[in-house]
């Protein structure tokens, strides 16, 4: 008995076979015995005889996904895809079924040895997954320049170390929830380790200087989606209920949002359905602008448009192969035309681009102070300090804000409990980054959302990338109030830190500043967006990734560089982002979407993506926000010391590190009090119209002076 019927797939593209097919199943066979893969025992265990080799057949599933590379390369890449699965059944047998967290611990940690960015491999190989990672190694990375060696080998070790994460939830018997799930079965299930071989297959590179930028990431992140939603909708049953395992989609699904496993399966496949369509999106909107704005050469355009349809055929071979490998459900799904693929999921299409304004049900927020609050005794000045500082940058004479408005909001209030220790002149450059934020994020919308003006937003937003030179010195006259404020405050923050971490802190306001372009394309095409992409987009909209930044930069001379880039570091700061940009959805969502309009918010994307009422969407945000929040305190109470012991910390490094940890905690409940308390979100605020002066001045705001009139 099977345990649900597998759903209706989105399949845009047909599956291609590559002639190279034949030649590849007879020469990675011969190379699986040389590497010792099969009939020699490990610890005992058997991991693969010849039938288990040939009946998951990778060879079908290369040359499906690789339909056009020579047979020299599907050679190669099917060898690669033999070892990966090896490792991943090498190490379920091994480590998994009977866990041995010390024992995997160990084994993991000299795979490194095997794959060295730059020099030779001199270590010598003592099992199958050594021997085969030792041979794929040199006969790879010769060819390949140091930026893709090192994203290779990030992706690859990636893939290795994170096999750790799933089996310290399998031996605490710990189900992930679905944000914690994507995120790192990301890094788990090799996706973006099979991303970087297309490039390989295709010949060309990605250039470097587009390789980490957001579109980019966008494709190659809901490719990997795509591919993990995919394999565990084929690999429940194995998986569930034949290895015990608990990384898998719909049983996440399943149990978080309390759904029988055939409309878990369901669930599982319309987000997968999404995260093509946000592909697709991606593709045909963002990479073309992408190009332009880099000025890139035919051969990078040629290598980008190689690499976005090499991703899109491995979607579709993946997808023929896991129908007939013999690892998964021997199930076939129901079956339709690209055309009638196309039709059955032009709905769920459609959808996404419904962002109007509606009226609210009426509902509370119920505010938790999840650890004690504390406010800096510099508060009343701070507050007086930041409403002269706004007037001085125009913030209260464009329109958009009136000092009312800025005294209601009280910002200094939300500084005040992200950092009560600190100095009068740190709190009151902490509440002007706060009042800059959040003035910008209303300009960007009211400005060009409203007005449809792609043309000033890109160009006003170049203008505030030029407010922050790595110099100090000005190169631009700041024109309105948020270039005055960004100017300014850039000045006063960025002087005293190194050249290096001025570089940082300067990419952390460049990426909040293009992913409010990104909102505001969103509002210009009225498209709520996939809810992977908001979720990861919000934590950098809501500018935590900034004030984390900042946190970051009074411990730079402790912390190692490296430490910040661990799972645990990231896993805490990133729970603790989530918590705090959906506690501001819950608040703001009266707000949001019955007086703006807005598409960009939490409860919003659930009700939209699930279908449900507004109701059940806030009972949903609430379940993620709990669960985000005790990630947070695992991160916290059990994962970091677990990493101070593993990494072998000096006392110094740990002193800052739990510091950090208790600046996260105050920079939570600072955030929770400061909904609760500030007047923005109140219904009495948002009937209360700002009585416009001579209205905001520079690109992209003409019309919006003529349309204020009227509105006020």
């Amino acid at each position: 008995m099977q345990p649900f019927q597998l759903p209706e797939f989105y399949t845009p593209h047909p599956a291609r076979l590559n002639p190279g097919l034949e030649r590849a199943r007879v020469h990675t066979r011969a190379w699986a015995h040389e590497m010792d893969m099969i009939d020699v025992p490990q610890h005992g265990t058997v991991i693969w005889t010849d039938d288990d080799l040939e009946s998951h057949d990778y060879a079908l599933l290369c040359a499906y996904t690789h339909p056009d590379c020579d047979g020299d390369t599907l050679d190669l890449i099917t060898d690669w895809y033999v070892w990966v699965f090896y490792f991943d059944d090498h190490f379920v047998e091994l480590y998994k079924r009977n866990p041995d967290i010390k024992g995997a611990q160990a084994y993991l940690d000299r795979l490194p040895l095997f794959m060295p960015v730059n020099g030779v491999i001199t270590e010598k190989p003592a099992n199958p997954v050594e021997k085969g990672l030792a041979d794929l190694w040199r006969r790879t990375v010769p060819s390949h320049s140091q930026d893709w060696r090192t994203r290779f080998a990030g992706n690859t070790k990636h893939l290795l170390d994170e096999s750790m994460w799933e089996l310290h939830n399998i031996s605490a018997k710990r189900l992930s929830n679905p944000i914690e799930y994507i995120e790192m079965r990301r890094k788990v299930g090799g996706a973006p380790w099979s991303a970087n071989l297309v490039e390989h297959a295709v010949g060309l590179e990605v250039p470097a200087r587009i390789a980490l930028s957001r579109p980019i990431g966008v494709l190659r992140d809901t490719f990997s989606d795509a591919v993990h939603l995919r394999n565990d909708l084929f690999s429940y049953e194995r998986e569930v209920l034949d290895e015990g395992e608990l990384s898998n989609g719909v049983l996440v699904f399943e149990k978080f949002l309390d759904l029988p496993t055939q409309e878990a399966a369901e669930a599982v496949n319309d987000l997968l359905t999404s995260r093509l369509h946000q592909f697709e999106h991606t593709a045909l909107t963002e990479i073309p602008i992408l190009l332009d704005e880099h000025g890139i050469d035919p051969i990078g355009r040629a290598a980008v448009l190689g690499y976005t349809k090499g991703l899109q055929d491995w979607q579709a071979g993946g997808h023929e192969w896991h129908l007939r490998s013999s690892r998964y459900m021997k199930q076939q799904p129901k079956k339709s035309s690209i055309l009638g693929s196309y039709a059955k999921t032009m709905p769920q299409r459609l959808k996404q681009f419904t962002g109007t304004p509606k009226t609210v049900e009426p509902y509370e927020v119920p505010f938790r102070f999840p650890f004690p609050l504390t406010l800096s005794p510099h508060l009343d000045q701070a507050r007086e300090e930041i409403i002269t500082w706004g007037r001085e940058m125009g913030l209260h004479s464009e329109g958009i804000w009136d000092e009312a408005k800025h005294r209601g909001f009280d910002l200094a209030l939300c500084s005040s409990g992200l950092d009560p220790d600190a100095t009068p002149f740190e709190l009151f450059t902490s509440a002007c980054w706060l009042s800059w934020g959040t003035y910008a994020d209303d300009v960007y919308p009211w400005v060009f959302g409203r007005l449809r003006d792609l043309a000033g937003l890109k160009a006003q937003t170049a203008r505030l990338k030029q407010c922050m030179p790595l110099d100090l010195k000005p190169v631009v006259v700041p024109v309105n109030a948020t270039e005055r404020g960004l100017a300014d405050l850039w000045l006063k923050t960025a002087e005293p830190m190194s050249p290096e971490f001025r570089k940082v802190f300067r990419e952390t306001v460049d990426v909040m500043l293009d992913a409010w372009v990104w909102e505001v394309v969103n509002i210009q095409q009225n498209r709520i967006p996939d809810p992977v992409d908001y979720l990861e987009m919000r934590r950098t909209t809501f500018g935590s990734e900034l004030t984390m930044s900042l946190s970051r930069f009074s411990h730079s001379g402790v912390v190692p560089q490296e430490i910040w880039g661990t799972r645990v570091i990231q896993t805490m700061e990133r729970s603790a982002m989530d918590y705090a940009c959906m506690l501001n959805d819950v608040t703001s969502y009266l707000k949001e979407i019955q007086y703006e309009g807005e598409v960009h918010n939490m409860v919003r994307v659930i009700e939209n993506f699930l279908g449900v009422s507004q109701s059940r969407a806030f009972e949903i945000t609430y379940a993620l926000m709990d669960a985000r929040l005790a990630q947070f305190v695992k991160s916290v109470d059990a994962d970091m010391p677990k990493l101070f012991e593993d990494l072998s910390l000096d006392d110094a490094t740990r002193a800052a590190l739990v510091r950090y940890s208790d600046e996260l905690k105050d920079w939570i409940v600072g955030i929770v009090n400061w909904h609760k308390e500030t007047s923005r979100y109140g219904e009495a605020e948002l009937r209360t119209p700002v009585k416009f002066h001579r209205g905001p001045s520079g690109l992209g705001t003409s019309g919006l002076r003529l349309t204020s009139r009227t509105s006020s």
